[in-house]
Parts: C-alpha cells; structure tokens; sequence
C-alpha cells in the first residue's frame, strides 16, 4: 500500500475554512476546500492524528479508487477490482452509504445496494462465507460519493461521525453539535483566551457543550481521547503500533493539561432540569475539576471569577422560527445585553444566534459576525467587546438619583477643612451623602420605539384619575392606536399583557418585527414594569374554538381587583386571559341591579358577571358554560370572593340547557361566542343565524319585570328585526363601553331586552 493516501474531511457546512487551518496543522497537504468538506494528500500516521485531534471534523475519509462511470455497470466493477481482502475478512461486517446521483444512479439506495453487491461477491469464498451488513457497527464503513460523473470510494476511519465525542449521552432540546460548538469557540478567541489564564462563563449553558469543548482546548486534550469505536479498528491496513504510539502521546499531553491549575469555567442555566445533566457530561468528560455548573436565571447572571480576571462570556440564546417565538424571547436578549454591560465590563463575548435581529437589541455592537449554519437553519456569531464605547444605551436616573448626585457632588467640592469636616456657605455642616444608587442602564430606543413609549404614557396618564376613582388595577392602555404598531396592551395589576396582531400580508415582515420589537422594547421603559412580566401573545384571526385553545401550561393565576371583587386571570396558558375587560361595564351594571333577584349567566366562561351579581346581592346565581375548565375556574373566583353558596354552576350547551330548564330568573346575561363547533355540543353555534333561537330560549325563562342583556364582540352583528318587533328592545351599547375602550367603539355591542 502508498506510504501517502488521499482524504477527505467532512464537516458541517460554513466551518471549511476553519477546517482547513486545522487539519493543516494536523500534518495535512495539498489541502483544498470543498463545500462541507476539506480534501488533502496525508501519511496514516497524519490520517490517525485528524482522527483523534480534529475537533472540526464530522468524517476522514481514506479514498481507496477513484474511477470514471457511466452507469450501474461500471460502478460495480470499479468497485469490484479492488483486492477487498486486504481490507476486511471474508466473514467481516459492511455498511455502505452512497452520495450523489447521475450516471443512471438516481436512487442511493440502489447505488448503496450495487458496491456492497460487488464487495460480497468480491469476497465470497467457495464455502459459502461472506460478509454481512450491520449499519450501527460494522468492521467497515464504505463511503461512495459520485461527482460529476467521477465515483469516489472512501473508507470511514472515523466510525461514527467524530461530532460524538462520548460524553454527551444527556442534552437539551436544541443542543449544538459539538463540532460547531468547538468552531465557535475558535472563531471567538478562546484559544487565545485560554493561553493567557482568562475565564470562560455561559450564562445559557444547557448540559454544557461550550463548557466542555472549551475546557478540553485550554487543557490540551484531543477531543477523542476517550473513543473506543473507530471505523479502522477491524480494517486489515490497520497499523496498531502507530495508533497505540499516537494514542499515548494524546494522553500524555492530557496528563500535563489537567495538572496544571484549572481555568475559572463556569455555566449557568435557568432550566433546572438540566443541571444533572450537564455535570452528569462533564464528568463524563473527566473535567469536573474545571468546570462548575449552577442554576441561575440570564437576568442575575454575574460571572465573579478569581482575582478579578477577565475572559469569555458565549451563549447560545434560544430563538424562534415564528415572528411571535422571536417577540417573547427580546427581553431574554435584552437581560443578557443588560447583564454583560452592567457585569462583565472588559470581558469578550460571543453570542451565537439564529435570529441576529434579537442580537442587535442587546444594546451593545458587535465589532465582528461570522456565519455559520446550525443544520439548515442559518445563523450568525456576534463577537463583542465589553466596553464602554460599544454600549447603544442611554442613562436614565431617577429624580432621588440625581438629588444624591448633587449632594455627592456638593461634598466633594466644598473646601476641606484639619478636621475633614466640610460646611456650606451659611456655616452648616455637610454630611456626607451616601453613595448614588446604581444606574439601571436601559437600551435606547428607536425612534419608532421612543414615540411608541410617550403613546403608552400619555395614555396611562390620561385614564389614572379614572382608573383611581373606579378601584381598578386591569384595564387596557393600547389598542392599535398607531397603526403601525398592531398590537393590544393591557396592565393587570403589576403585570403587562401583550396582544400581537398579526400584520395583513401588504406588509413587509421585516418591518413588522422591527416595530414590534421596538414596541417591545419601549413597554417595560413606558410603564415602569420589569421585563420579566410582559406576557406577550399573537392573535390571528381563529377558527373554531381555537382561541380557547391552551398556548402554554405554567398554571400560573393572578390575582385582581375589579369594582370591589377580587378575579383570577391566567397570563400565559390562553390567548385571552379568563377576564374580558371590554365587558366590565356590564358586570358594573349587574353589580348595581343585582339585589335581591336570580340571575342567570350563559356563556359564562369564567363567571367574572356571576362574581359581581353574587356582590351585588342576589338572591341565587346560575353559570351555564361548556368548558369544564372554565367552570373549574368560575368557582375558584366564587370561592375568592366568599360566594360558594346559591351559586349553581352548569356544565352544559346553552341551547340544550335552555330548552330543557323550566327555572324563571330575574336578570338575565347573554355574551355568546361568534362561533362554535365543539365536539360535546350538537351542531354548530353561529351568532348571527341562531340568535333568535337562543334570545327567544333566554326570554322564555325570563320572570315578569326582568331584563335581558345580550352582548357579543362579532364586528359584522346585525340584530334581527322581528326580534324588535317582540320584545321591547333597547342598544345601549355607548353605556357599557369604559375610557380606556373608548378609541374602539365597535369592541362589542349590547342590548338590553325586556318583554312588551
């Protein structure tokens, strides 16, 4: 055999250019870049050291033939001539992967198929031995690739794909491979970082690949060391010797890198979950001594390595496909950006993202990007020094800041006097103020977003006298009042409530994410509430009882005020948050007319008017709804306000329950869903077509001298006429639209219906 072989190193695509530097260095000529893959001339002794040492590398490659084809014919007897028995016993084990097509090769299973037929034949002896195929551990790997009409037949010394170092048998949801994570290492410094004594921090780490693969460059340990599979093991042009010599050099080197003082290495991650797992890795690794994993949230993350050194900050932040995933993870970008400025002054950092738009709300430039891709999706890392200079941020201080700024800076000038005492210019003495509170740095905004944020205060300063008056801590502050900010806002005590509308298609998506990330950004600012409670949500137009459906399931309830009741809202778990605020009118209205009397509530989701009537005095309350979540939820409101008795709840469909109840009730309240389609109902429910139905069911249970309300949210609603011609019937829905709906007129219509 040649003393020299041709191969192939194959690697994620974006990471070739880095590849090449590396297996150059690993002892490689000749070597040229191909797309995923660098191509070179090496001895086994350099095919060995790429093996073990490449930290890149997904495959090497030793070409075995090259070889024109032109159709299946030729691929076998290229295949074919080869003398497979100085390669693999006869009885061995075969895996065959076949890339490319062309050459009348279109399927590449057939293509697989054509060479493992010719090495069995090949290898085939008169007693009938031959090799069988095992495609998780074979004796041998057989790579084919075809190329313009050339075949290129390889043999796998890698085994499996060299990304699979071994230690990583728990990760996350979206781990990186470990090949890209080690390239974003190199491409951020970290060799260099490493050399001279700097620490390395992940405020994200998951199960702590960044972690590892950065701990095993500053400690000088071949990537698979520990590997007991490889694709040469079995391979009868394996030269033992040479591996067991390379070998022991690797472990030798790795010896002396753990013996030296371990680097500061640390991760952090929110998720505890994963925080086993992780140390379960990096003792797998053999690095427990250099590595430490907590748990901790992004918004106090403070790397505090020893002797005050500097280093690496790198994450990899999540980030959403969907414009809505990408809105609600902004303050997580936000609070890093927060957390290198106001903790990690002087370090570098490396921010490795496949939404860069949310990289550039850090408040802080990057002063290089490298592209890389992360399987298919395209991605970029932001390289950034933390330095003042590089901070988009404006200061902004509190009045009781400034105030201790100016008495600070009143001491400091007033003349000093034997015995350190200092005065003013009337004789008093001056005390010394105490040190400033620290200045919360807050991202600048956009322009958009800072005329975003004085909408959003004018609007809360012009409904505070009303909102005091009322004794009510949710209402809305936003609705589309600029159109090209779509969204709705709503304050639920200390919490913020964010509906995205989605932006028609005439709109260019880019500059619908911009405006809703500067809207986004501006909130937090305009409001005076921490990021950490925006809700934020993207409602389109639904179908069905989609907006019923549940978004999430953190089972997280809030507790809020409304015209002396207490009501549970549920943030996150739904689109619409168990309280339309829309309708508190109305629920004020029954509140006042309540006393005394029966009331019944249809449709009552949540039971929120039920709640009120209970307040206001009445004798019984009745809730009729589908949803046994939503009844779940209407007697947990009932039980907050200490109104368990006399209060039925109904599980049921309207219609059905109306027609087969003979109860009378005094007051009556109707908001109907626009349409429903529910599998435990019969039909479908449509407001426009069934209201008379339902009205005529509802008034036929209605007691002498009761009232009526009917309401609904559907825009294109028309009243039937001959329902006027019945009962006497009156819109009052200017009446029950609060402040803070005022500039949405048409959020709903109401009705307030009687008998003649």
């Amino acid at each position: 055999m040649s003393d020299r072989f041709e191969l192939f190193l194959t690697c994620p695509k974006g990471l070739e250019g880095l590849l090449i530097e590396e297996a150059v260095g690993l002892g490689l000529e000749e070597a040229r870049e191909h797309t995923s893959a660098v191509r070179g001339m090496a001895t086994m002794e350099t095919a060995y050291r790429l093996c073990l040492w490449s930290r890149l590398a997904n495959r090497v490659l030793l070409v075995l033939k090259r070889f024109p084809m032109k159709d299946a014919e030729d691929l076998y007897h290229g295949v074919l001539d080869i003398e497979w028995q100085d390669h693999m016993l006869n009885d061995g084990t075969l895996a065959v992967e076949f890339s490319g097509h062309g050459s009348g090769i279109d399927n590449t299973h057939f293509g697989a198929l054509k060479v493992k037929d010719a090495i069995v034949d090949k290898l085939r002896t008169p007693q009938g031995d031959r090799p069988s195929i095992d495609k998780l551990n074979p004796d041998l790997r057989i790579h084919l690739r075809l190329d313009r009409g050339e075949a290129i037949l390889s043999l796998d010394l890698s085994g499996h794909s060299l990304h699979q170092r071994g230690y990583r048998l728990q990760q996350g949801a979206a781990p990186l491979k470990e090949n890209l994570a080690a390239a974003i290492l190199i491409r951020s410094g970290w060799p260099r970082i490493a050399a001279e004594g700097g620490a390395l921090a992940d405020p994200m780490c998951g199960v702590g690949t960044f972690l590892v693969e950065a701990a095993m460059i500053a400690a000088d340990m071949a990537p698979n060391l520990r590997r007991e599979q490889w694709g040469f093991t079995a391979w009868l042009g394996h030269v033992p010797a040479l591996w067991k010599k390379l070998h022991e050099e690797a472990t030798e080197r790795a010896a002396a890198g753990l013996a030296k003082p371990p680097l500061w290495i640390r991760g952090y991650e929110a998720d505890p979950r994963l925080i086993q797992p992780g140390r379960n890795n990096v003792e797998r690794a053999g690095l427990s001594e250099w590595i430490k994993i907590y748990q901790g949230e992004v918004a106090t993350f403070e790397p505090r390595p020893d002797q005050n050194q500097k280093g690496l900050v790198i994450c990899n932040p999540p980030y959403g496909e969907r414009l809505g995933d990408e809105a609600s993870l902004l303050y997580l970008y936000q609070n890093l950006g927060e957390r290198l400025r106001q903790a990690c002054l002087n370090w570098e950092a490396a921010v490795f993202t496949g939404a860069p738009d949310l990289g550039k709300r850090m408040g802080i430039r990057s002063h290089k990007q490298y592209s890389f891709w992360n399987g298919a999706l395209p991605c970029k890392l932001l390289l950034i020094k933390v330095t003042p200079d590089q901070f988009v941020t404006g200061e902004r201080r509190t009045p009781e800041q400034r105030q201790a700024e100016r008495e600070q800076a009143a001491y400091d000038e007033a003349p000093s006097e034997p015995q350190e005492r200092k005065y003013n210019k009337n004789g008093n003495p001056i005390k010394p103020a105490p040190a400033p509170a620290p200045v919360i740095e807050q991202p600048r905004l956009s322009e958009g977003g800072q005329m975003f944020a004085n909408r959003l205060q004018k609007n809360v300063k012009a409904l505070g006298k009303w909102v005091k008056r009322e004794g009510i801590d949710c209402y809305r502050v936003y609705d589309a009042d600029m159109p090209e900010y779509s969204m709705a806002i709503d304050l639920y005590h200390d919490w913020v409530h964010v509906q995205e509308y989605a932006a028609p298609k005439s709109i260019d998506p880019e500059k619908a994410s911009a405006r809703m990330f500067d809207a986004l950004a501006a909130i937090p600012q305009a409001l005076n509430i921490d990021k950490s409670r925006v809700v934020v949500k993207r409602r389109e137009r639904q179908s069905g009882t989609k907006q019923y459906e549940r978004q999430s399931a953190q089972g997280k309830f809030n507790e809020v005020n409304e015209g002396g009741v207490k009501l549970l809202v549920n943030l996150t778990d739904y689109l619409d948050t168990g309280l339309f605020l829309d309708h508190r009118p109305m629920r004020m209205r029954i509140q006042k007319e309540a006393a005394g009397k029966r009331f019944l509530n249809l449709y009552c989701y949540t039971a929120t008017a039920s709640v009120h009537a209970a307040k206001g005095g009445a004798r019984s309350t009745t809730s009729v709804d589908l949803s046994k979540t939503y009844l779940d939820w209407a007697r947990r409101n009932l039980s907050l306000n200490g109104f368990s008795d006399k209060n039925r709840l109904e599980q049921g469909d309207v219609m059905a329950w109306l027609d087969a109840c003979r109860d009378e009730y005094d007051l009556i309240f109707i908001d109907p869903p626009t349409f429903s389609n529910s599998k435990r109902m019969e039909g479908i429910f449509d407001v426009q077509r069934d209201q008379v139905q339902l009205i005529d069911l509802a008034m036929a249970r209605l007691a002498p001298g009761g009232v009526l309300y009917f309401s609904n949210n559907f825009r294109k609603f028309q009243l039937e006429e001959n329902l006027t011609e019945r009962y006497a019937v009156e819109e009052i829905t200017t009446q029950t639209i609060d402040p803070d709906f005022a500039r949405n007129g048409k959020i709903h219509r109401a009705w307030k219906i009687t008998a003649r």
